[in-house]
């Protein structure tokens, strides 16, 4: 029986959030619902916020926008940073469909990630991301939000970068 209700609270979700209504005249009230509907919570630590600011000093010195972090797009960078400690590797395996959930979940048009391994300052990752032109282009691309999530494997104590970048 309990499982009959479960089927049934979870089948109205589905049909009410398929059939809830928006208008495309205000574009930005559509992407803050769409946010604020999904992962709101994220606890970022002192180094996460240190690293977005230096990324958003950086480009406000060369006359590009700052960003605004999204959790959701902080939440897909953790469970990426997740995936290379619990697999030992630095790669980009499933950017696709990191980008396209990105993509359906927040209505993006865009989507770039750079991802760093073993810095223990913000200043450091960034330094390394600006001496790679294309981790370089896309800090300096034409996005509007981003998320980031540091993680330390808690094996060797290295930590793990992944910064997702957005335009909505």
């Amino acid at each position: 029986m309990k499982l009959i209700s479960q089927r049934l609270v979870l089948l109205f979700m589905i049909v009410y959030s398929m059939n809830s209504c928006s208008t495309d005249a205000d574009e930005t009230a559509k992407v803050d619902n769409v946010v604020n509907e999904k992962v709101i919570s994220y606890t970022y630590n002192a180094l996460e916020l240190e690293t977005m600011e230096k990324i958003n000093t950086y480009r406000v010195s060369i006359g590009r926008n700052r960003l605004e972090k999204i959790n959701y797009i902080s939440v897909k960078s953790e469970e990426h940073n997740n995936y290379m400690i619990a697999n030992n590797v630095v790669n980009h395996n499933d950017f696709v469909a990191r980008s396209e959930n990105i993509m359906n979940i927040l209505g993006a048009k865009t989507v770039s990630e750079n991802i760093a391994y073993n810095f223990n300052t913000s200043q450091s990752v960034l330094t390394a991301w600006l001496a790679s032109p294309s981790h370089k282009n896309n800090i300096e691309g034409n996005f509007t939000h981003f998320g980031l999530a540091i993680k330390e494997n808690p094996v060797n104590g290295r930590k793990y970068f992944t910064n997702i970048f957005a335009k909505i």
